[in-house]
């Protein structure tokens, strides 16, 4: 290898590492888990949702933390971090991914990779449990690009992140809701009255939990929620842990179809649960014509997918390492037509955003409209 060679593998290594554990880290103990690091530090907190629902991995989560942010605390004292995320300069454009949507199908066709070619550019993908960390990494300046359902950015925004809603897909209420084992004493949204109930925390879901709730006149305060990402709360639904599981496509088709749980309600009637597609505002207002691309070829891979669901569910299988009926079910209940930000779509994060902002659920109020990219014609 030239040292040039030596020094780019040396700083996609480095990359990886501090991605991992940015997002592992406060990330996962932070956002995925019930509240702030400083409570996660406090193993008595009544909060430790994790903590409740599997004790038996609190003090592993907790000494990964906590090398890990000194690891990457070493790094920053010795000025290494400087040569490990991807500039500009670099024309890798960094997108973030979750297991399924349309992102995912445009990674696996790589049309988009074809489409970048002629301007300079390459892609890297990377892949995160949910809309929280995915936005966490966007805000440490690991990604330019990545999709969301609808709270996550609001959440983001009032950390202060700097990203751009550049594009929505239509809504899919469908898409989402909430389960309770088959032979379950709960038959209706008031029965969660003092249950334990499992979400991602600040991930779309968390406002579809906030929604129906408030359909019954109950408040958060009213339940008993468990933080937990996708697959720990899968298991945790499985083992009796928790009484419910607010619940997202692919992971709430593969748990259905897997546990024969009941839907006590979707997302109908109670929230939108569209996609977002997002951007920071540095990277939009460097590489405009990037993030047009980009969004032109999620459009196309959009309107193919809406008309070649059997197709795209072949292709997303063995990828997602789900059976094909369960990836057609999730597909089947998809929004598509992506798109530039829409009025009423702005419209409706800026309601959740103050709704979470009433509920306390948010430290400060957020103006979606200052979060909107306009680009240049």
């Amino acid at each position: 290898m030239t040292q040039s060679q030596d020094a780019a593998a040396a700083s996609d290594i480095l990359h990886d590492g501090v991605t991992m554990w940015t997002a592992f880290g406060d990330v996962y103990l932070a956002t995925v888990l019930p509240v702030s690091v400083e409570n996660w530090r406090n193993p008595s907190s009544s909060d430790a949702g994790i903590a409740r629902a599997f004790p038996q991995r609190a003090g592993l989560f907790r000494r990964l933390w906590q090398f890990g942010r000194a690891v990457v605390a070493g790094l920053l004292a010795a000025g290494l971090l400087g040569v490990a995320p991807a500039k500009a300069e670099d024309h890798v454009l960094r997108v973030g991914v979750q297991k399924y949507g349309t992102l995912v199908i445009l990674r696996e066709q790589h049309a988009l990779e074809a489409a970048l070619k002629p301007l300079g550019w390459t892609v890297s993908w990377t892949e995160f449990p949910g809309g929280p960390q995915l936005l966490e990494a966007l805000n440490a300046g690991a990604l330019d690009f990545g999709t969301t359902g609808e709270a996550p950015p609001v959440f983001a925004q009032a950390a202060g992140a700097p990203l751009l809603y550049v594009g929505v897909e239509p809504p899919s209420p469908k898409g989402e809701a909430i389960l309770v084992p088959q032979d379950s004493p709960i038959h209706s949204i008031a029965d969660l009255r003092g249950k334990r109930v499992a979400l991602n925390k600040g991930s779309n879901v968390h406002y579809l939990l906030v929604q129906a709730l408030a359909s019954v006149k109950l408040l958060p305060a009213d339940i008993e929620p468990v933080y937990l990402a996708p697959a720990d709360a899968r298991a945790a639904f499985e083992q009796g842990a928790v009484d419910a599981w607010v619940i997202w496509d692919p992971f709430y088709a593969a748990g259905q179809a897997a546990t024969h749980a009941r839907v006590l309600t979707d997302a109908q009637g109670l929230a939108p649960n569209r996609q977002f597609f997002l951007a920071t505002k540095d990277f939009a207002a460097a590489h405009p014509d990037v993030v047009k691309l980009t969004m032109a070829q999620v459009l196309t891979t959009d309107e193919w997918a809406a008309t070649h669901q059997p197709e795209a569910a072949r292709l997303l299988a063995p990828k997602l390492n789900l059976p094909e009926e369960v990836v057609a079910t999730a597909l089947s209940r998809m929004g598509y037509g992506a798109g530039p930000m829409t009025a009423e779509a702005a419209e409706g994060q800026q309601r959740i955003a103050d709704t979470f902002r009433a509920l306390k659920l948010i430290p400060v109020p957020v103006d979606v409209s200052a979060a909107l990219w306009q680009p240049k014609s």
